[in-house]
């Protein structure tokens, strides 16, 4: 199983990035996927997940602000990050889950996870 997470990098204030987490060795469409952070110094956070049916769910923090999508001929995940803060900096993770539907925002639910790319958001 791999999860390669890119897209990440230096983004001023109220900026934009696009990350991209590219899944291989397990049923891709069967899985939900979801991507988490973790900034130095703090526990690891939920940010967004999408089932395999495509219904996305957020953190409160990014709502509005993220969005989350899937495209599971490619066997890939996004998410696009618009107006980006400070409190955004954090290393990226991207996760997968099988058939999750609930609990999305606890990363104990989840079975595999893929490498950080990293978010800095300069003020």
């Amino acid at each position: 199983v791999q999860l390669q997470a890119s897209g990440g990098g230096l983004v001023q204030f109220g900026g934009s990035l696009r990350l991209s987490c590219a899944a291989s060795g397990f049923t891709f469409g069967r899985y939900t996927m979801g991507w988490f952070r973790q900034a130095p110094g703090q526990e690891r956070e939920f940010v967004a997940a999408i089932t395999w049916l495509g219904t996305p769910s957020y953190a409160d923090s990014v709502k509005e602000r993220f969005a989350i999508s899937r495209d599971n001929p490619e066997n890939r995940v996004y998410l696009q990050m618009n107006s980006l803060k400070a409190e955004d900096t954090a290393a990226y993770y991207c996760t997968a889950a099988p058939r999750l539907y609930s609990g999305y925002d606890n990363g104990r639910n989840y079975a595999y996870w893929g490498q950080g790319t990293q978010v800095t958001v300069s003020s």
